[in-house]
């Protein structure tokens, strides 16, 4: 195969998408009964401009975008991608030659997160099943709330979840959904652990609670302040625990916090725990933290959007040691792991049908309880949201066609590669690490040969601070590859880059560094 296939892309691969448009025998396999108004005339149209757009995702999003060769963006400035999309909307309808020239100009304009050399997310590469399940639910178009409307997709997440939760350690099971992304899942943790604690507030709201205070990391996700908007605590009821150098919570600060928050007359009820924190890769201790929790009476969740991976593999999941204790977990698949977006778990230890009592409207159109088959089955009025989509099918097909052990092949080899990087980092001058990787989050600094006779103080820093902007905009109108940068704390602005894709080889990490050198070697 060629270079940009790698291994994840074979032949047999590329096909899978055109079985979906035919029968063994040649014959379309969309039936025309009901689609658009129903006429042989109308099906032929729309079938034949499906077979020509799954042409063109196949040539420019799949074959073209996955080719190292290939620039991983085309930059154009807003006003300049207005004109050449004439993204305005109009009365009239366009032909299907324009149409189909809409979805090669929305692909090559997009950013090639699947490009071997996009390093910017916690998301990359492509994940030929997970797509190919993303193409089925599209077709299928159902909503994840009762068996009766969609049987097959009820039953694969009810699978994936208890497999979830087997390997968080839940011996005697859990419960769960899928939902749209990781804010999304530490939200329902949130709004869990209130009605836990304060059952009736579902009802008659917010004035009979007391003040409810949260306790997260310094270093976690905003998300968590966003459920706090949202759920009517208030920000200024998020106690934010400090981390260490490393970007770990500290227990002993914890358990100030929470003794602070009771001296004010608050009553903690919630502590967010992260795996993977989104900059560093940083793991809290969650065992240490769950022992505070339980002296203290207190709903323990972990965000494990983007470390949760690691509980695939027998060589990391220690990192995630005692994660068993915890109430609740957010674990994104589409991250790591690499299903199509989004695919994102919320999973709760309680059996009790706590999710089910919290969230439960009874909607008399839905979930009719004198139904022909175990209603039990009729997940929908676990979730906040009506309609959602089967984001778990997206899960349940690659791990069916690659199996437990080629995932965690997937996670080690993610964190080898990383590791590879640090290495080459600390052998080349000019660049230097931040700390040495947890995970796979590597953040280094870039100094260009005019800085480097600088002594470590102000005036360096400065600069130091202008660097990464100037070479991430180079590297961005070049399309060559793309990689984040931010500032922390006192620090100045450095690259983070994180390692996914079994795409990626030694050679493409080895490009980033000279590239890097390459772009910014004159500033």
């Amino acid at each position: 195969m060629e270079r940009h296939m790698n291994g994840v892309i074979s032949r047999e691969h590329q096909n899978i998408v055109s079985e979906l448009m035919h029968q063994e025998d040649g014959s379309a396999a969309v039936d025309g009964s009901g689609f658009l108004n129903g006429s042989s005339e109308d099906m032929h149209a729309a079938e034949s401009f499906l077979h020509q757009a799954m042409d063109i995702i196949i040539d420019e999003a799949v074959k073209k975008a996955t080719n190292v060769n290939e620039k991983v963006c085309e930059w154009r400035s807003p006003e300049q991608l207005k004109e050449l999309l004439d993204i305005e909307l109009k009365d009239g309808g366009e032909s299907e030659s324009k149409i189909l020239q809409r979805c090669k100009d929305a692909i090559r304009y997009s950013v090639k997160t699947s490009h071997p050399r996009f390093f910017n997310q916690l998301f990359a590469g492509i994940e030929p099943y997970s797509m190919v399940a993303s193409f089925i639910t599209e077709a299928v178009k159902t909503s994840l709330y009762t068996y009766e409307v969609a049987p097959v997709f009820t039953l694969m997440e009810d699978a994936v979840l208890r497999k979830m939760i087997e390997m968080i350690g839940w011996e005697e099971g859990g419960d769960g959904l899928f939902n749209p992304g990781g804010s999304m899942s530490n939200m329902y943790a949130v709004n869990l652990a209130r009605y836990r604690f304060c059952p009736d507030l579902k009802e008659v709201g917010l004035y009979s609670a007391p003040r409810l205070v949260l306790l997260t990391s310094q270093e976690s996700h905003y998300s968590i302040s966003k459920a706090a908007a949202l759920l009517g605590f208030g920000t200024k009821n998020v106690y934010l625990v400090p981390s260490d150098d490393r970007g770990k919570m500290i227990p002993s600060a914890l358990e100030e916090k929470i003794q602070l928050a009771k001296s004010e007359g608050a009553v903690p009820f919630f502590v967010n725990a992260t795996a993977g924190t989104t900059v560093f890769g940083a793991f809290d201790p969650i065992d240490k933290i769950a022992s505070i929790c339980e002296k203290h009476n207190l709903w323990l969740h972990v965000d494990a959007c983007w470390g949760g991976a690691a509980l695939i593999s027998k060589k990391h999941k220690h990192l995630l040691k005692g994660i068993q204790r915890v109430n609740s977990v957010a674990w994104n698949p589409h991250k790591m792991l690499m299903a199509s977006l989004q695919c994102s778990a919320f999973l709760v230890r309680d059996k009790s049908s706590l999710l089910q009592r919290c969230h439960s409207a009874r909607a008399s159109y839905l979930f009719q309880q004198d139904k022909f088959y175990d209603v039990s089955y009729d997940t929908g009025d676990k979730s906040v949201q009506c309609s959602r989509k089967p984001d778990a099918f997206k899960f349940w097909l690659m791990w069916k066609a690659l199996g437990t052990k080629e995932l965690e092949q997937r996670v080690d080899r993610a964190l080898n590669m990383a590791k590879y990087l640090e290495q080459e980092i600390k052998k080349r001058e000019g660049f230097k690490l931040i700390m040495e990787p947890e995970f796979a989050n590597v953040c280094f600094w870039y100094i260009p040969p005019s800085l480097r006779n600088l002594p470590d103080g102000p005036e360096l820093r400065k600069k130091l601070h202008t660097v990464a902007p100037v070479v991430k905009e180079r590297m961005m109108k070049t399309g060559s590859m793309m990689i984040g940068y931010q500032t922390h704390g006192d620090k100045p602005n450095f690259f983070r880059m994180v390692v996914i894709s079994p795409q990626v080889s030694r050679q493409d990490l080895d490009f980033v560094l000279d590239e890097i050198h390459n772009l910014g070697k004159d500033l």
